[in-house]
């Protein structure tokens, strides 16, 4: 088992490096496909989703135990750096939607730190 704090940090970065590559793909059909542009917010989710899920799993995986604090804590980060990031570089807005949003991540890293830790004892 790992230290707690670098447990969330690899989540973290397991989170971040699995959204940079489905961004990639999201671009690469984008470009070589018929998919149009309507369709990116459905994709975002879905890579945003899948990402904090796996984030929270490695995170859950790592500690061992209290996965769903150490998953959803994967899971804030996540949100607060996204949120970070379109506050100061996009001047995107905080609505009533984004608490929403910091549900949904606290919820899916919590759900993966959950079977991350499943996982971790199984074995």
């Amino acid at each position: 088992m790992q230290s707690s704090s670098g447990s969330v940090l690899t989540g973290l970065l397991f989170t971040f490096c699995l959204v940079l590559v489905g961004a990639l793909i999201t671009a690469l059909l984008l470009a070589f496909t018929d998919l149009h542009e309507s369709s990116l917010p459905y994709f975002t989710y879905v890579i945003n989703a899948i990402g904090l899920l796996v984030g929270g799993m490695v995170t859950g995986r790592r500690c061992g135990s209290r996965g769903w604090y150490y998953g959803g804590l994967t899971g804030l980060f996540y949100f607060l750096l996204v949120l970070l990031v379109g506050f100061l570089g996009f001047n995107a807005p905080l609505q009533l939607i984004t608490l929403l949003y910091l549900v949904g991540a606290f919820v899916l890293g919590a759900i993966g730190g959950v079977i991350g830790v499943n996982i971790s004892n199984r074995r």
